[in-house]
């Protein structure tokens, strides 16, 4: 029997963060009446991530290791999204900046049915812990440009905590293309297209100054890449065949 609950944590030279956090999250875990598995995704890292990972692989029995050799959080997440088995895929970010507690939101019966749940810091109920407001300000203006180019209607898409029902991820992430910061947007822009039901659900969430993002660098290549998803979708990429099972 396949788990209710798969975990998906991309990592990139999380060698100081993901010891802690995976001791948090199998510790939630344990407490937790349903079966879950969490899949670690190392990708390029040039530090002991991977063999991190590994390590609690081999002590627990429900964490797997996996590796890619490019850096690029789509690309680690489009793998653990692939190769998950659980009935929702939850990506986490390594840092916890949600606490890991919040995770049962997203799962019946507590979530109302929905097809992809997304982590909101800016819907009623959300609450900002620690940001500078210059961060805060630069995401409220890609987020306009993503609801101007992209998509309209949905406030936070960058917030690093998604959950996806199995046949939808599947779905999705067998045609999502992009392998760095911007495969949220991708991912959604596909769905919505497709008509699945996307929900925002409000969190908590608090700022890490260990960002991996590149602020003026990587904020030129999102602008760039919602141009991209535009451009793919005009050209039929996003087009393929699928057997859509609609949320309950």
């Amino acid at each position: 029997m396949p788990p209710l609950l798969s975990i998906i944590i991309p990592a990139h030279n999380e060698e100081q963060r993901l010891p802690a956090s995976l001791e948090a999250i199998l510790d939630f875990l344990r407490s937790q009446p349903y079966k879950a598995e969490v899949l670690v995704v190392e990708n390029g890292s040039r530090d002991a991530t991977y063999s991190i990972a590994r390590d609690f692989a081999a002590k627990h029995g429900n964490v797997f290791a996996l590796q890619e050799s490019r850096a690029g959080k789509g690309l680690a997440v489009r793998r653990g999204m692939l190769e998950a088995k659980g009935e929702y895929r939850f990506i986490c970010d390594a840092d916890l900046s949600m606490p890991i507690d919040e995770v049962n939101r997203f799962l019946p019966p507590q979530a109302p049915a929905y097809d992809i749940a997304i982590a909101s810091r800016e819907v009623p109920g959300a609450v900002r812990y620690g940001e500078p407001a210059y961060r805060h300000l630069i995401g409220r203006i890609f987020n306009l440009l993503v609801r101007w180019i992209a998509l309209p209607g949905i406030h936070d898409t960058q917030c690093g905590f998604k959950s996806f029902r199995a046949p939808v991820a599947q779905d999705l992430f067998r045609i999502q293309t992009l392998d760095g910061w911007t495969f949220d947007v991708e991912v959604l822009y596909i769905a919505q297209k497709r008509g699945y039901r996307i929900i925002e659900v409000p969190i908590p969430w608090h700022y890490n100054p260990g960002s991996r993002i590149r602020l003026w660098h990587d904020s030129l290549t999102m602008l760039l890449d919602l141009f991209r998803i535009r451009a793919r979708a005009r050209q039929g990429l996003y087009e393929a065949q699928h057997d859509k099972t609609p949320s309950a």
